[in-house]
């Protein structure tokens, strides 16, 4: 075979291998890659009633998106409707000659709405022609059958009525509490209290099928009458009238108030919130202030477009669902950010609100103000790399400023304070100290939070922002705050020449603590990424002399590198102060790694090291993903591309809820969650929730933690909490640009 075709060959082979290379990694790249086509966003606008004396019965609304409420008070309706801002419900005036009729119920047929009276059954819509007198003086309960034909109960009697005219009467043998009609048999269902009976408008005869004591309500769903009962539900064929299932209580609550068909779809009312049937069996949960008035349902029906209506003792929930795409959340939280959590440049949270009003709050200094904001611009410095937008670096430069001023608040050379604010305001608290400038206090005990905080955020500016001033001024704090902890033989010293109680990355700290406690392996992770991001962006070799003396010589990369595994509790024989610290894990490490992993990946001294970097971080990944944060998972495709948890990540940020005033929330008496005995990292139970089901928590919390008692007392900043993970999942190409029409109606005032 001659040379030439040889290199015909070869060259065949080449591109057949390029190509099928090619091939595969587009195979990986799509499945780790999310392509942001428009999902479900739901979110809640309350109203509240007035009075609390009225009792609310029912409600329900037209094809015209007209909403009235049942009330011991007459008809009610919503007034306001906007989200976060409550309304109120008042008294319908709006067509008299109905409002002051008394009004016993109200219900739909064919999508108008339909009242009871001690007369008739009548409605507005017809031009007014439907007038059915029932001859009932007490009538409470009805139902639409065919041809405007309904069956109506006072309670103890039954009257199938049509154009006035009494087509069949009888008692029944106990206490009627609801009547439900079967279309596809042609028959009513009648609940009792004791019993479950039918009735055929055909025949004109009534049968018992179910006697059963603890019945609440009934519906019918797919060819079944769903029965709820006070402790679950269970399920009939409607054509066969033989049982389909045992009792089924494994619910968010097992009391079940009401159960209502709204396309497709089963909702559940009980005393403790609703809940939603989905396909794989699970439970969308609506419970605490967040998504209803109070917890305890009183009637669910559908609402006006894609919404849901939940009555509740104290008001009105109507549960919205927007086709929203990622960007259109975050354009979302972009504006809350700025508008309400904007603090001096700090991103900061709301505090002092009173039941949940954000009108009533104040913007709050934090001890981790340099933290949450530090997120919050390397956040805003990922936008700018991905979009370009102007907006995007003022945001920037304004939180840069902040930073900036950490530093220059306070005498100390090279030290952050933790905060500072105007004089007068915080000075009393012990870690405040006066400013030079008669107008401003600082905080001083900065925290080792803060320190890693600012240098990933720093070294995301410095790298990813094209101008001049704000590169140089990242790099010039990366240079100021390490110069001071190496100077300092790897503390952090405060205004009193003593090291503050974390800022301690010094060898005989560190290693003082035994090989199973925690901070020894994250006090060493995060002083080698600082080194090597102060060398990336320096070039000063004390950085890097510094960083490979303290693996070396105190086996820092043995510390970094240990496994997640062999992380737990101190021996008994251990100091006090590691006892302390390895009790259980400390969530705020998480956010301490993974921030500090940026640094120390990206800017590693050699391949080597990252290849054991690499290692070391998708072993602490590999241990958090039960929890399916957002942030963890955004940063680990930085090192994994291939597997990161994207379909977790997107499912955080999906799921995250628009509302992010601490609600207090309550899970533990939920049944249809699977409890665990609580391991080291405090995992206590089989699978996390949603986001929107448990209490708002920044990145630093226990995510499988149930329960939340906020009150409704503060609203968080989406800056760190959401922002942050989307805008490094755009810039790591792991989430795509917005693609498919969405509605967006929640930015344009739309509900």
């Amino acid at each position: 075979m001659n040379m030439k075709v040889i290199i015909q060959i070869s060259a065949v082979v080449y591109i057949m291998t390029f190509l099928a290379g090619c091939t595969q990694e587009k195979r990986t790249r799509e499945f780790n890659y999310h392509t942001d086509k428009p999902f479900i966003q739901d979110y809640s606008i309350k109203y509240f009633v007035r009075d609390e004396n009225v009792r609310l019965y029912k409600v329900e609304s037209d094809r015209n998106g007209y909403i009235q409420i049942l009330s011991s008070g007459g008809i009610l309706r919503p007034s306001g409707d906007q989200f976060l801002f409550p309304g109120n419900l008042v008294n319908d005036l709006h067509y008299k000659p109905t409002s002051e009729k008394k009004i016993s119920g109200i219900g739909t047929y064919e999508n108008q709405i339909i009242y009871l009276d001690d007369k008739a059954v009548l409605s507005n819509a017809w031009a007014g022609k439907l007038y059915s007198m029932h001859s009932l003086d007490s009538a409470k309960i009805f139902a639409g059958g065919d041809d405007f034909t309904f069956l109506v109960s006072d309670g103890r009697k039954l009257v199938l009525v049509k154009d006035s005219q009494i087509l069949w009467k009888a008692d029944f043998p106990e206490i009627v509490c609801n009547i439900k009609y079967d279309i596809i048999n042609n028959l009513y269902w009648i609940l009792g209290v004791k019993t479950i009976s039918i009735f055929s408008p055909v025949n004109g005869e009534m049968e018992q099928i179910i006697e059963k004591d603890n019945l609440t309500c009934i519906e019918l769903f797919s060819g079944k009458l769903v029965i709820g009962t006070d402790d679950g539900y269970f399920e009939l064929d409607t054509r066969t009238r033989k049982l389909q299932s045992d009792v089924i209580n494994r619910l968010p609550c097992a009391e079940i108030v009401t159960i209502v068909n709204i396309d497709g779809s089963l909702w559940f009312g009980s005393a403790s919130g609703a809940f939603r049937l989905r396909q794989d069996g699970k439970f969308d949960y609506y419970a605490s202030e967040r998504w209803l008035p109070s917890d305890d349902v009183v009637d669910i029906s559908k609402g006006p477009g894609k919404s849901v209506l939940i009555l509740t003792g104290k008001g009105l929930a109507k549960i919205c669902f927007s086709d929203i795409t990622l960007y259109d959340k975050a354009l979302f939280y972009e504006k809350q950010t700025r508008e309400r959590h904007i603090r001096h440049g700090f991103n900061a949270t709301v505090g002092g609100i009173e039941n949940g009003d954000i009108t009533t709050g104040s913007l709050e200094d934090s001890d981790n103000d340099g933290l949450w904001t530090s997120m919050y611009v390397a956040g805003q410095a990922f936008r700018y790399a991905v979009t370009k937008e102007e907006d995007a670096l003022q945001n920037v430069r304004e939180s840069l400023d902040a930073i900036e001023r950490l530093y220059s608040i306070n005498p100390v050379p090279g030290f952050p304070a933790r905060s500072f604010e105007r004089r007068g305001y915080k000075y009393k608290d012990k870690p405040w100290r006066r400013a030079e400038d008669p107008e401003w206090d600082w905080k001083s005990t900065t925290s080792s939070d803060e320190a890693i905080g600012h240098i990933f955020a720093l070294g995301v500016i410095a790298e990813l922002t094209d101008v001049t001033d704000l590169k140089g001024k990242a790099i010039m704090l990366i240079d100021t705050l390490m110069s001071n902890i190496v100077k300092n033989d790897f503390y952090l010293i405060d205004w009193n020449g003593e090291p503050t109680l974390w800022g301690k990355w010094n060898p005989e700290y560190v290693n003082e603590r035994p090989e199973m406690v925690g901070d020894r392996k994250l006090n060493s992770s995060n002083i080698i990424g600082m080194l090597q991001t102060a060398f990336h962006f320096t070039k000063k070799e004390k950085y890097r002399e510094a960083a490979f003396y303290l693996m070396n010589e105190h086996g820092y990369l043995n510390n970094l590198t240990r496994p997640l595994s062999k992380i737990g509790q101190a021996p008994p024989d251990s100091d006090a102060w590691s006892k302390m610290l390895s009790e259980g894990w400390n969530h705020s490490d998480d956010e301490m790694y993974f921030c500090g992993y940026w640094g120390l990946y990206r800017y590693s001294f050699n391949d080597t090291l990252k290849a054991k970097y690499k290692a070391a971080i998708i072993d602490h990944w590999k241990a958090e993903k039960p929890e399916k944060e957002g942030l963890w998972n955004i940063i680990t495709a930085l090192v994994n591309p291939e597997e990161f948890g994207l379909e977790d990540a997107i499912w955080y940020l999906q799921e995250y809820p628009l509302d992010l005033i601490d609600w207090s929330v309550d899970n533990n008496h939920r049944k249809d969650i699977e409890l665990i005995p609580p391991d080291f990292r405090s995992q206590t139970i089989r699978e996390v929730l949603p986001p929107d089901e448990l209490p708002v928590s920044r990145h630093n919390a226990n995510r499988f933690m149930l329960d939340g008692n906020g009150g409704g007392r503060s609203e968080y900043s989406a800056g760190d909490i959401w922002l942050l993970p989307y805008w490094m999942g755009r810039y790591l190409k792991v989430i795509s640009s917005p693609e498919g029409q969405s509605e967006n109606k929640i930015l344009s005032g739309q509900n």
